[in-house]
């Protein structure tokens, strides 16, 4: 099947009411958890897992949380301009430069731009996504064991890298994801590991559970220790459209932070938030008045809110055609769709067409909605901060709790829920990043399959992953990374050595 001939068949899916429902709500719920300060993409898409499980059709599952998913990119902005405090992650740059804006008595240019510029990233993602993917999966169908395992530790590398500012933290919670998803059963010998005697544990965590209480309970008892508060602008929001000026100027800002969030968004580990970092940092270099920034400039606004819809429209890319998550959120995706008896890879694209073309279609459909529901509603989106957090909290809280116990009616699955809570509880007061640890939880059952056939395969010798021609190429780049980090790690080392001298002969 062609793309164009692929993109006929996906928007036949997507079209169909049902499934333009579930994208509508999708798209409504991602921005309201946008807007909302504490609760993120990665944490709701947890949350909703189980109502996957009474999803009869897995495009439509997908449809709804790859919905949520961008549209938390779109919503996050607006807390972002009005309140100074980010509805979702990526959206920290935003508040920079927009919150300055509104302070300005341009609430409604800032609104806008951050609109118009999500939505052409965001097109310009899934176009790149449509081009992309169907070429890269067919390139998959020649990966065998050594070149999965190889990529998979390549991938949750980047991952690590990526996705915070320490890398023990983050080597850390890798191997905790890889623990916990080692409990149970062996697949090849069928003995019982790591369960301590416990029975409800012989066959492993429920990845549903471990998501909702890290991502959905240990974000939710994080919040509520946090205090959000900001000072809301209560000028009036005059035309959201910007002015022809505006748009000019923030043109290619628009066009580099798509490019860069593109690029960033394939990338493990990369996503939106480091797209959005990276294109704010791009935008102060190319800028004529550098000054500006930080002072309510709007490309500032629209570099980084482009390239974050950019990143989580081509995070797409690994997850339908190598079967590897590039971010948490994408992460609690791929769980659905094994949940859905789908699974993500290079035979996607054949198996389960409706599934790869019908979501890609809906994208473009979402990025419509989203446009519509974003520059008229923004009065709706500003009422619904004034709801408190103490009052959403206990009712996410019991309906996280009735659907983890609906997965398999029974209690020992609360007990694990309050288990991994906990965890994320105190993984975020001790600053670890808990992104790798759904990426490592996924990932470990194709790494420890794939090494082990890659050994079968040469009798036990090494040398297969560096004697097939992609492996080594693999293994290469994974190396590298490492010699490179390492580097970096003593250039810093050097420079805090030497700063204190420094500072003393001037002194």
């Amino acid at each position: 099947m062609g793309i164009f001939e692929g993109l006929i068949n996906g928007f036949s899916i997507a079209l169909q009411g049902y499934n333009l429902i579930f994208a509508f709500v999708g798209c409504l719920l991602g921005t309201a958890i946008g807007v909302l300060p504490g609760l993120g993409p990665a944490a709701t898409i947890s949350l909703l897992l189980p109502v996957v499980y009474k999803m009869s059709s897995p495009a439509t599952s997908i449809i709804f949380l790859a919905g949520i998913y961008y549209g938390s990119m779109y919503g996050g902005s607006t807390t972002s301009i009005l309140l100074n405090l980010p509805g979702e992650a990526a959206s920290v740059v935003t508040a920079i430069d927009g919150y300055k804006m509104a302070l300005k008595g341009r609430a409604g240019a800032a609104l806008g731009i951050a609109a118009i510029g999500s939505f052409i990233a965001g097109t310009i993602g899934v176009i790149g996504l449509s081009f992309v993917a169907p070429p890269l999966a067919e390139f998959a169908l020649r990966f065998g064991p050594p070149e999965y395992f190889a990529l998979t530790l390549v991938g949750l590398l980047l991952a690590v890298f990526l996705s915070g500012s320490s890398i023990v933290k983050g080597l850390i919670t890798l191997l905790i994801g890889l623990l916990l998803a080692s409990v149970g059963l062996d697949p090849m010998t069928g003995k019982v590991r790591f369960t301590g005697g416990i029975i409800g544990l012989q066959s492993g965590f429920d990845f549903v559970t471990l998501a909702m209480g890290v991502f959905g309970i240990g974000e939710i008892l994080y919040t509520l220790e946090q205090s959000l508060k900001g000072e809301i602008v209560t000028t009036k929001i005059g035309n959201v459209f910007p002015t022809i000026k505006d748009f000019i100027e923030a043109k290619w800002a628009i066009i580099r932070g798509s490019l860069i969030g593109f690029i960033v968004g394939i990338l493990p580990g990369g996503g939106a938030v480091v797209a959005s970092l990276a294109s704010y940092a791009v935008e102060k270099k190319c800028s004529k008045k550098p000054e500006e920034f930080g002072q309510g400039a709007i490309c500032g606004v629209a570099g980084p809110e482009s390239a974050n819809n950019a990143a989580s429209s081509a995070s797409f890319i690994p997850l339908l055609t190598l079967g590897i998550p590039a971010n948490a959120s994408i992460a609690m995706i791929f769980a659905a769709l094994l949940i859905q008896g789908v699974t993500p890879g290079p035979f996607l694209v054949k198996e389960h067409a409706d599934v790869f073309w019908g979501v890609i279609a809906s994208m473009y459909i979402g990025n419509l909605m989203l446009l519509a529901l974003n520059l008229p509603l923004v009065g709706i989106w500003v009422q619904l901060l004034k709801v408190p957090f103490g009052i959403l909290a206990p009712a996410v809280v019991l309906f996280t709790c009735v659907g983890v116990y609906s997965i398999a009616n029974d209690t020992f699955s609360i007990y694990t829920l309050l288990f991994f809570g906990l965890l994320g509880y105190f993984m975020r007061k001790l600053e670890f990043e808990p992104g790798p640890l759904p990426l490592a939880f996924v990932l470990a059952p194709i790494i420890e399959n794939s090494l082990r056939q890659s050994l079968l395969m040469s009798g036990g010798s090494m040398a297969i992953f560096f004697t097939r021609p992609i492996a080594a190429t693999l293994f290469g780049i994974f190396i590298a990374l490492v010699i490179a980090q390492g580097l970096q790690s003593l250039r810093r080392r050097k420079r805090s050595e030497v700063s204190p001298e420094i500072t003393t002969g001037e002194v």
